[in-house]
This record gives C-alpha cells, sequence and structure tokens, in this order.
C-alpha cells in the first residue's frame, strides 16, 4: 500500500470537519451544504439547468430537484424557461439569493484568509497546487476521464479567443483572495487587456498563454509602448488555481523575456505587491530588481505597490 493514502485520508477527514461540513448548515447560513455549493455555483455561471446542477454537484437528479424546489420556495433562486428549449428551465439567483451568496463567500474568504495567515506565505501557492491538483485527480477517477498533466501545458503566442475574460477572471479570482480587490480591479484589468489586444500587430507587443486541453490557465503580455520610456512592461502575468508551483509561470516568463531580449529592449519593468513572496523570488530569480515602493490605491484598496527593473542582459540564478 502506499504509504501517503492513509494520511491523506486523515487529513480529507480533518478538511471536512473544519470546514463544517459535518455540520446541518454551512457557511453562516441555514443551508445545508449542498443548497449552499448550489448557489455558488449558480452564481458564478450566471444561470445553468438542474441536469447542470446535477453534474456539477455530483448528485443524483431526485436529490437536486428536491434541493432546487426548496430554494425556489425560499425566494432565493428563480426559474424560466430556456430560450432554445422551453421544457428546460434556467436556474438563477433572485435578489434574496444573490445577498445570501455575498454572504456565503464573505464567511468563506474569511475562514481561508485566516487559515493562510498562520502559514508562511511561500506555503500558500503550495498548499493550493495540492489541493487543486488532488481535487482534479478524484474527479477523473469519477469520471472515467484522464488527468491532464501539468507538462502537458503549452505556450502560445498570440491572441487567443476567450484570453481577455479569461486574463481578468484569473486576476480576480485571485487577488480577491490574497489582496481583497473587488470588481474595481477586475474590470480595470479587463479594459486595459481590451485596449492592449488592439495594439497586438504592433512591434514590441506580444502575449502569451499557458494552454492546458485546449483551456487558457496562464498568461502573460509585453507591452513594448505604453511606458513611453522605451523600457519594455511586463503586464498580467497570472496563472489559474491549481497551476503554480509546476514551473508553468517559469516557463511563460521565460518566453516574454526572450522576446525582450530579440527586441533589444534595454530593459523591462513590472509592477507588484509587496507579500507575493514566491512571484518576487520567480522575478529575482530572471535578473529584476526592486527598485521602488510606495502606498498606492490605483486597483481600488490600498496596497504597497512594487516596480521591478530588469536590465538588458540581467544574469539569471
Amino acid at each position: 500500500m502506499d504509504m501517503t493514502i492513509l494520511p491523506l485520508r486523515d487529513a480529507s477527514r480533518r478538511l471536512v470537519r473544519e470546514l463544517g461540513f459535518l455540520r446541518r448548515t454551512l457557511a453562516g447560513t441555514d443551508l445545508p451544504a449542498s443548497a449552499v455549493h448550489a448557489l455558488v455555483e449558480i452564481g458564478e455561471s450566471g444561470s445553468m439547468s438542474a441536469v447542470e446542477l446535477c453534474e456539477r454537484l455530483n448528485l443524483e437528479k431526485s436529490s437536486v430537484s428536491r434541493m432546487v424546489r426548496k430554494l425556489v420556495e425560499a425566494g432565493l433562486l428563480g426559474e424560466e424557461p430556456d430560450a432554445a428549449d422551453g421544457r428546460t428551465k434556467g436556474l438563477s439567483l433572485t435578489a434574496k439569493g444573490r445577498t445570501t451568496l455575498d454572504t456565503i463567500h464573505r464567511f468563506a474568504n474569511e475562514q481561508v484568509q485566516g487559515a493562510l495567515a498562520l502559514l508562511p506565505g511561500e506555503e500558500h501557492g503550495t498548499v493550493l497546487a495540492g489541493i487543486a491538483r488532488y481535487a482534479e485527480a478524484l474527479r477523473a477517477l469519477r469520471t472515467g476521464t484522464s488527468l491532464p498533466r501539468v507538462a502537458d501545458v503549452t505556450i502560445e503566442a498570440g491572441y487567443r479567443p476567450g484570453i481577455i475574460g479569461r486574463c481578468a477572471a484569473m486576476h480576480g479570482r485571485y487577488y480577491s483572495r490574497t489582496v481583497g480587490f473587488g470588481w474595481f480591479f477586475e474590470a480595470k484589468v479587463a479594459a486595459g487587456m481590451a485596449e492592449f489586444a488592439a495594439r497586438l500587430d504592433r512591434p514590441g507587443n506580444q502575449v502569451w498563454s499557458a494552454v492546458r486541453a485546449g483551456e487558457i490557465v496562464g498568461t502573460i503580455a509585453i507591452d513594448g509602448e505604453d511606458l513611453g520610456t522605451g523600457n519594455a512592461h511586463l503586464r498580467w502575468f497570472i496563472l489559474d488555481d491549481g497551476m503554480r508551483g509546476g514551473g508553468i509561470g517559469r516557463r511563460l516568463l521565460g518566453e516574454a523575456l526572450d522576446f525582450c531580449d530579440r527586441q533589444g529592449f534595454p530593459a523591462v519593468e513590472l509592477w507588484t505587491f509587496a507579500g507575493l513572496d514566491a512571484a518576487r523570488r520567480l522575478y529575482e530569480s530572471f535578473g529584476f530588481v526592486l527598485v521602488e515602493e510606495w502606498r498606492g490605491t490605483q486597483w481600488g484598496d490600498a496596497v504597497m505597490e512594487q516596480r521591478f527593473i530588469r536590465r538588458a542582459g540581467a544574469a539569471l540564478d
């Protein structure tokens, strides 16, 4: 027997207990765990059918039907006939449902942030990558599908359909969790990325995607114009949850900096925030040096912003 099986089972049981799944209600509401998860999934998608909800929650149709009926009767969900198939009803959150979902997210964010605060910053990515990868493996086992290897990720240059939305979504989720940013930050990322996409045909501008099984799981861009100093601006460097710690970020960053060297930029600059220790170590390993930091509010909340510069020909660690 694999010596990790029993400790992993024990850790899984403790995780279930500590997250509150053995209690009658969950996440500061008077709802059971299945209903809380239903509201989260429907809230993230905007609308979905009961069949889609069954698949998402891995529950039987009869169980989901009863749960949906109770949520509709409680005023948390609304039902609308599907425009393409009138026999199917789309489920969406009501105003009361959205208020309840806000309560759920607030409770969960505080719980996760409190736990992460007890761990060294360099362990955060390890925890996230491990849990996300294990969840993927359990799903692959249940569905009989193959588990994509991290090594199967390819790095592809240029615009890809969906890159603007995926880049903004990954930023929104990550920085909401780590820094507490909200809609203002995500909207600013989306607007900036959209403006930049219109300039990709100009020399000195490029974007790369990390792609796994056809899905964008990471992005990075070099903007050779917006600084107005002749230096390149490294922008929108982000990895999806579960992708950190496997070398994908290093591959993306390497592609972007190789491009800068070929283009002959004298230096590359990037802006980030204090406290993202794993990212800082990665930047420094490629020759970036911290040159400035200040308290800023341009992203909607006050954070310690940092500016790093990498001079052309900088040595790598």
